[in-house]
Formats: structure tokens, C-alpha cells, sequence
């Protein structure tokens, strides 16, 4: 399809779409049609003769199964038996086990409709595989809505090999990354607001010093979380230069970009002396006892912190998660939770390349493609969208307004929409974020804020380098996540790390900058 699936949009109402304001205005899209919210589905159903035959659709989520999951599930197909008549078949799998799992599933050819993939999971190298579809055709016919409700720049940014392989998933042109402080610990101990770094690891020693059986600092130390422990994570919140991942590695930074010159950077090659001090210092937190003593054996670092015996947590997004502004004091009275981030709110500091990091893919083996994109096109509705992101109103969430939400007190469904219906348009903000939190989520809203990265629009094929990729990932995860979480000598470990994945990194690296430069050349 080579018609563009949306006009363009301006600046201005994507952001006003990203914020909800009630004077939304839709887009419309030019390829797929100009069908109001709903009408698309209806008028599949019409042509079927009324009603379609009902179809159960297998969809792979990450993480934990809600509690309150079936009463939402229950509740969407009543919504849609008139009209796609749709059964859902959900299959959680945990975090921890979602790049293996998936990636069998996906190789035995295992009937599957919907799957969450991500470029920081195996995005690339299962579309090189050849295990998803193509989405150009089936979003022209069945999706009019989805695209709708996403921006040109977020399709754009968002193709694969030059084709949109997945819907992509997201609210804003850039991730947020914080730091969860225990509020009232930290105000126990006298510690003004934390507005920098350096107050940040002041306030861990107190809680060190003071708090006896707390643990002051914990970062994920799984394989699949590289760029969310301690000394990695700081690339998001340092500049001058930004050191970006890369294309070809994802989460890690041992290949990496900077200076928006299009080069890829190779921590083999020469050690950037701002990366090594990340890690020499996470090695001082971790001897000093800061960071958790465990940190690479355990699997969900959010229900460690929800336990309330550690004070500072690595988090995505901005503010504190909802889920945690109730569970924190119920497991510990009288606590609280604040959001802290180093992140600029200056224009023209962040570069971004406007990609996003989650997606919904629908795999070639799928036996019903057309259904899988109306239903993804029905979850592009105002109501449906909420029902699916925040639960059931009344019982788990409470509208604010048009843009905002309260979950509520005893909700046994969290904050869920990045997983399979996040989009800028519809989201709404948590009413709970502190203030701060809002003005980026809105700055970010704003693509004229940041700096376009000269990437935008490239997407790496791993193809002629799979062999490398696999080799190399693998050697990672034996030392990446010690490395930056400081649970081993940095030295030490580096050379282990160098030795044994140096020479398929540097292949890796030349096909990367291979692409990268055909790429620039048109």
C-alpha cells in the first residue's frame, strides 16, 4: 500500500490529542477510508450478512493476569457480539520468560491471533523470520479507527524493513523514565525534595545509615531489563553528549548512538569514560550495600517495592503507577510514594527518533487476520478503549473529565493499556501524577519540543547478522546486568564480556552501520 494511512498531523492536535482536551477533533485517514468510531465494524458485520460467525482470538500479554480480568473480558465480548463477535482468549506470560516463550511459540507455529513484541524483545528478528504479517491491507480494510487514533509520525517511525509489520503502541513521542522515592521515609529523615542525581544517592546513604532492614536502592537485574538497571539507566537523563541505544541491540548501550550523526558507537572500540563511571558507581552502591543484595535474582522488582521495604525503585513512564499509590500504604499504613525524574523539559535537548517500544503483532499462522484487525480497530473507541486500559467504571476506575482517571481504592486491575491498546488520542492521564509529571507528559506530547534524530524512519533488518545477534545476546546476558547493577568487579567483568563477544559485536556493528548508511543516502 503506498498511500500514507493518515494525513499528516500537526504538531498542534497531537497534542491535543495526547491530552484529551474535550474539543478533540479526529483524524482522518485517507487510504483506510473516513469511517466514524464504530462504523467500520458494523459495516463488516452488514456485509456478513448481519452478524459474523463468532471467532475466539488467542492474544499473548506480558506480565501477570489482572484479577479483575475476566469480569473486563466478559464485559468487552457482551459489547461486541452484535457487532465483530469476538471471544477472548488471553495467555499471560511473565516477564521474566516472555522472550523465550514467545519465541517458541512463534517457531513451532503455535495458532496464535494477537502477540506483544517489542524492539527490546525480538521485534526485528521475528519479522525477519517471517512470522508476521504485514498490516498495510488489513488496516486499509478492517482498522480505519486504529490508525486513526495514532499519528503519521508514529507509523512513519514505526515500519519495519519499510513496512508496518505491528500496531505500534504508545501516548507519547518519547519514554519516561523515574525514580519511585518513598515520600515519607524521606521526609522522616529531614531529606528536602530530591532535585538532582547526587541528592538522589545522598538520600540513599541516609536511608542506609537509618533505617535498619531497608533496602535503599533496587533496580531490575533480569536479562530482559538491561537498560532499567542502575548504572544503565542514567543514559536517559544524561546529555551532552546522549548516548542512544542502538538499533540492533535494543535495550543495551555496549552498542550505541550520539552526537545524532548517524555513526554507531562501539564500547569495545574505546570506553566512553561517562559509561564506565556509571558502572564504577553502581559497583561502590552495590559494595556499600545500597543496592539490593539480590538484585539479579529477582523477577518482579515492582511487588518487592509494593512490600514497602525499599525506598528508591528504577521505573518507566513518568509519576508513580497507580496500582502503587494503593498498594504502597495498604502494605505499609501511613506510607507514601513520589515520582522523581531528571529527564529535560527544555527544547531542543532530547533526541528522539518517535518510535515506540511495544507493539501488537498479528502472526502469519493466525487463522483469522481480518478478525484480529477488528478487533484492534474496535479497541480504538472512546468507551472500549477505557474498558480495556483502566477496567470497569465505578469499580476499578473513575473518569475524570475527558483526559483523566482515578483508580480506584480496592481495583483489582492495574494500569494496562501499554500491553495492547495504548494510543495518544484516547489515553487518559492519571489523575494522580503529581504536577511535575504532567508538564512532561505534556512536553513529550509535543514532537517540536525535541530534537528529530536523523534515524527516524530506519529500522534495522538483523537478517545477516541473526547468527551474531543470538550468539552475542546470549553472552550478554551473563554479564550485562551484574556489570551495571554493580554486583561484580567492573574490570573484571568488562574483559569477560569483551572477550568472549567482541568479535560478533563487531560484525554486528558494520551491518548496522552498513544499513544505516544506505539508509541516509536516500
Amino acid at each position: 500500500m503506498k498511500k500514507k494511512l493518515l494525513t499528516g498531523l500537526s504538531v498542534l492536535l497531537l497534542t491535543t490529542a495526547v491530552l484529551g482536551c474535550s474539543s478533540k477533533e479526529k483524524n482522518e485517514p485517507t487510504s483506510a477510508g473516513t469511517a466514524s468510531a464504530g462504523s467500520s465494524t458494523e459495516s463488516q458485520a452488514a456485509g456478513a450478512g448481519g452478524k459474523l460467525d463468532p471467532v475466539t482470538l488467542k492474544i499473548i500479554l506480558p506480565g501477570d493476569r489482572p484479577a479483575d480480568m475476566d469480569l473486563i473480558i466478559e464485559e468487552a465480548e457482551k459489547r461486541m457480539a452484535d457487532t465483530i463477535n469476538v471471544k477472548l482468549d488471553l495467555v499471560f506470560v511473565p516477564w521474566s520468560d516472555l522472550a523465550s516463550k514467545t519465541q517458541v511459540m512463534l517457531a513451532s507455529g503455535e495458532n496464535v491471533d494477537l502477540i506483544f513484541d517489542a524492539p527490546w524483545l525480538h521485534m526485528e528478528q521475528m519479522i525477519a523470520a517471517g512470522y508476521y504479517e504485514p498490516l498495510e491491507d488489513l488496516l486499509a480494510k478492517y482498522g480505519q479507527d486504529a490508525v486513526a487514533v495514532r499519528s503519521q509520525q508514529m507509523f512513519d517511525a514505526n515500519k519495519f524493513q519499510g513496512q508496518i509489520y505491528a500496531l505500534p503502541l504508545g501516548n507519547s513521542h518519547l519514554d519516561g523514565r523515574t525514580y519511585l522515592i518513598r515520600k515519607d521515609i524521606r521526609e522522616k529523615l529531614g531529606v528536602p525534595p530530591i532535585e538532582t542525581y547526587e541528592d538522589l544517592v545522598a538520600f540513599a546513604y541516609k536511608v542506609k545509615e537509618n533505617e535498619k532492614g531497608m533496602i535503599p536502592i533496587l533496580a531490575p537485574g533480569q536479562p530482559g531489563a538491561r537498560d532499567q538497571t542502575w548504572g544503565a539507566f542514567r543514559a536517559f537523563m544524561t546529555y551532552g553528549p546522549e548516548i542512544l541505544r542502538s538499533d540492533a541491540l535494543g535495550q543495551s548501550i555496549v552498542l550505541n548512538y550520539k552526537n545524532n550523526d548517524g555513526k554507531v558507537y562501539n564500547l569495545f572500540d574505546e570506553m566512553d569514560p561517562t559509561v564506565w563511571s556509571w558502572i564504577e558507581e553502581a559497583r561502590k552502591l552495590y559494595t556499600d550495600g545500597l543496592i539490593h543484595p539480590d538484585v539479579l535474582a529477582i523477577k518482579d522488582v515492582n511487588t518487592v517495592f509494593e512490600s514497602g521495604n525499599v525506598a528508591i525503585l528504577v521505573s518507566n513512564g513518568f509519576g508513580v503507577p497507580s496500582n502503587m499509590l494503593a498498594s504502597v500504604p495498604a502494605n505499609v499504613p501511613g506510607a507514601e510514594v513520589e515520582a522523581v525524574t531528571f529527564m529535560s523539559l527544555e527544547k531542543g535537548v532530547v533526541t528522539t527518533n518517535f518510535k515506540q517500544a511495544n507493539f501488537q503483532a498479528i502472526p502469519k499462522v493466525s487463522k483469522n487476520k481480518e478478525r484480529a484487525m477488528m478487533f484492534l480497530n474496535w479497541t480504538a473507541q472512546k468507551d472500549n478503549y477505557d474498558l480495556l486500559a483502566y477496567g470497569i467504571e465505578g469499580r476499578n476506575y473513575e473518569k475524570i473529565g475527558d483526559d483523566q482517571y482515578k483508580s480506584l481504592p480496592d481495583s483489582k486491575y492495574g494500569y494496562f493499556p501499554f500491553a495492547w491498546v495504548w494510543n495518544p488520542t484516547l489515553d487518559r492521564l492519571n489523575a494522580g501524577f503529581d504536577p511535575v509529571s504532567i508538564e512532561h507528559y505534556k512536553f513529550n506530547a509535543n514532537a517540536d519540543n525535541l530534537i528529530a534524530s536523523v534515524l527516524t524512519g530506519f529500522s534495522f533488518n538483523p537478517e545477516p547478522v541473526a547468527n551474531e545477534l543470538s550468539l552475542y545476546n546470549a553472552i550478554e546476558d551473563k554479564y550485562y546486568s551484574a556489570l551495571f547493577n554493580g554486583v561484580s568487579d567492573p574490570t573484571e567483568t568488562w574483559n569477560r564480556l569483551k572477550a568472549e563477544g567482541e568479535g560478533y559485536l563487531k560484525k554486528i556493528q558494520n551491518e548496522l552501520q552498513k544499513q544505516i548508511d544506505e539508509f541516509l543516502k536516500k
